[in-house]
Parts: C-alpha cells; sequence; structure tokens
C-alpha cells in the first residue's frame, strides 16, 4: 500500500519558487531544496521528480500566475495607456525583498538563454499572448485618440515588453520604486498621443 504525501504540494512549491528565484537553478542544491520545502528526499522524488522537473513546474507555474496578473493590470482600466501603466509599475513591489527577487522568467533565460528548448517554449507562450494582448490595447488606445497612430502596435507592444524585461533586471539589481515608476511614466508618455 503506497503511503499518502503528507505535506502541502502547494505550500512546497511555493517554497521551491522563492527559492529558485533568489539563487537560480544551477546555485540552488537538492538538499536546499527539501529544506526549504520541508520533506524528504523521496517525497520529493514521488511528488515533482527530479531536482529539473521540480524546476519546470515551478517555472510553469509562476509564468502562468505572471501572466494572469499582467492581464488584469492590462485590463483593468477603460484607458489602455492607464492599463499600460499598471502593467509596469505592477512589476516595483513596494517590499523591497520581493522586488528583488526580479522575475523567475527572466532570470532563466538569463541563466540558460536558448540551450534548453523547453524553457524557450515556456518563455515564448506567455509572450506571444501578452505580445498580443498588448498590441490590442494599443490600438484600442490609437482609436480612443490616447495612443500616438504613427506606433506600430506590435512594436509597440515589443517595447513595452522589452521594458518589462529591463524592469525585472533593474529590480533584481536594487533599483527603488521611485525611480522605476518615474520609467514607466516615461514610457508610456512615449506612446501618448501628442
Amino acid at each position: 500500500m503506497v503511503r499518502p504525501r503528507e505535506f502541502d504540494r502547494d505550500a512546497a512549491l511555493a517554497s521551491a519558487m522563492t527559492l529558485f528565484r533568489q539563487k537560480g537553478f544551477a546555485a540552488t542544491s537538492t538538499d536546499d531544496l527539501l529544506k526549504a520545502m520541508g520533506i524528504g528526499r523521496q517525497s520529493m522524488y514521488n511528488a515533482f521528480g527530479d531536482k529539473w522537473q521540480l524546476y519546470l513546474e515551478v517555472l510553469r507555474t509562476y509564468q502562468q500566475n505572471m501572466l494572469g496578473a499582467h492581464l488584469t493590470r492590462l485590463n483593468g482600466k477603460a484607458s489602455p495607456l492607464e492599463g499600460i501603466r499598471d502593467l509596469l509599475n505592477g512589476l516595483v513591489p513596494a517590499d523591497d525583498a520581493l522586488r528583488k527577487l526580479g522575475c523567475l522568467g527572466v532570470s532563466a533565460v538569463g541563466e540558460f538563454g536558448t540551450s534548453e528548448a523547453e524553457l524557450g517554449k515556456l518563455a515564448q507562450t506567455v509572450s506571444q499572448a501578452l505580445g498580443a494582448r498588448l498590441a490590442e490595447r494599443i490600438r484600442e488606445g490609437q482609436a480612443m485618440g490616447e495612443i500616438d497612430a504613427r506606433i506600430d502596435a506590435v512594436e509597440g507592444a515589443a517595447f513595452v515588453q522589452t521594458t518589462m524585461t529591463g524592469f525585472q533586471v533593474a529590480a533584481r539589481a536594487g533599483a527603488g520604486v521611485a525611480d522605476m515608476r518615474r520609467l514607466a511614466d516615461f514610457v508610456v508618455g512615449r506612446l501618448a498621443a501628442s
């Protein structure tokens, strides 16, 4: 008879996510994970597979959660420009420790580049979904007269997404809230109709 798992899987996953965000994949040992997750080695293998499989699950979960949060902020205002401002400001939590964790997705790209196809597919899926909705919001703003009609919507969306990546790297490097919020205003100003 198989013994049931004796731990909260979601809590263990959240602990692993925090650790991977702090240290990255390579610098996080299996022992680090076991300690943070509060489980034994066999429980980890039974529930998540090896360290790599756990990392992939953590990354998938993180990216799904972040995409949902990004889209909620982007779509939360009637004004597309204000939705974009909220999207960018959402990357700037006031909590210094949380802000300095940066983005697990950006960290994964920084750590692995294009060497891991599965990670690339995850990043591409999220990027395409967010980019498509950003382009739609830019077109909406252009139709309303609040976003410069000369901006190509797809290029504008790519500009915002590249800025988001820069924000995450800057946050990880210790950038302050006020500076990052000023940059969000600057980006929104570049999109605005004159």
